[in-house]
């Protein structure tokens, strides 16, 4: 018993080290368990305790909140997308040859991505409120399979990363997502300024909001994107993990077969009943 004991501290202990002690000593870092529970909680709350506590009640008002939440997620996805131009970022992607690994990077550009990368996690997590404004305006009905491991998944996958595999390759990923996003959430951000009345909605909806089929189409061109940009790094024998490679070709797969399916049902079957957040 001792020893099976033994054997498993040290595989936590072995567990619990990442790529770097810096990146361990951060808030979040240092053990899985946090980032576990928070994504334990939320799906416990959007899949099983919210509906139910909100099952006899009133949807919430949440407008003046889903403006000020959608405005700074803009604000933030563009500065995401902007970082890499002032960081050099951009510039160590346009220059790499990738016949060898990304060694010569600078520790400032290095720690910058750590850093970009950790600031992109805690995002991913406030971004898990999405789905807690849907059940508190009792808006089940978008708390699709899709959604919740989307959301799941990208928490998940964003602390794996940063704490065992924080290399630069990747990067790019996150910045393709934050620029999807800029469109994402200013679609929500219209909606959410909009009338409430259905007559005026409707209207408004046609003014500003007929554009949320091509929305999908971005999402799809997305991972479109993320799948060839692999496919290249791997053509040009880059030196890129394989955990992270086919932890990110399976779910962009994923995702693409979800996003496709959502898009059959939403646009080419019942295009009328299609209805803004």
């Amino acid at each position: 018993m001792s020893n099976y004991v033994e054997k498993m501290s040290v595989q936590y202990h072995n567990f619990s080290q990442g790529a770097d002690p810096l990146i361990d000593s951060w808030p979040l870092m240092q053990t899985p368990t946090p980032i576990l529970t928070i994504s334990g909680l939320y799906l416990l709350f959007v899949l099983w305790i919210g509906p139910r506590w909100m099952e006899h009640r009133k949807p919430i008002e949440l407008r003046r909140t889903l403006i000020v939440y959608n405005a700074a997620q803009v604000i933030i996805s563009t500065a995401f997308c902007l970082t890499p131009f002032f960081t050099g970022l951009f510039g160590q992607y346009m220059s790499m040859s990738c016949g060898e690994p990304m060694t010569g990077i600078s520790k400032e550009l290095q720690l910058s991505v750590w850093n970009g990368a950790w600031m992109y996690l805690l995002l991913k997590i406030i971004e898990l409120l999405d789905t807690v404004f849907f059940v508190l305006r009792k808006k089940q009905n978008q708390v699709s399979f899709l959604h919740v491991y989307h959301h799941t998944i990208m928490v998940l996958f964003t602390w794996f990363y940063l704490k065992y595999i924080p290399g630069t390759q990747a990067a790019f990923i996150g910045v393709l997502n934050s620029f999807v996003h800029i469109f994402m959430y200013t679609y929500y951000l219209l909606a959410a300024l909009g009338p409430q009345s259905p007559k005026e909605k409707k209207l408004w909806d046609q003014k500003y909001l007929f554009w949320k089929r091509h929305l999908t189409t971005l999402q799809l061109l997305q991972f479109g994107i993320m799948l060839c940009y692999f496919v290249l790094i791997n053509s040009m024998q880059c030196q890129v993990p394989r955990a992270l490679t086919y932890f990110f070709v399976s779910n962009i797969t994923i995702f693409l077969f979800l996003f496709i399916n959502f898009y059959r049902q939403a646009y080419r079957k019942r295009p009328a009943t299609v209805k803004a957040d």
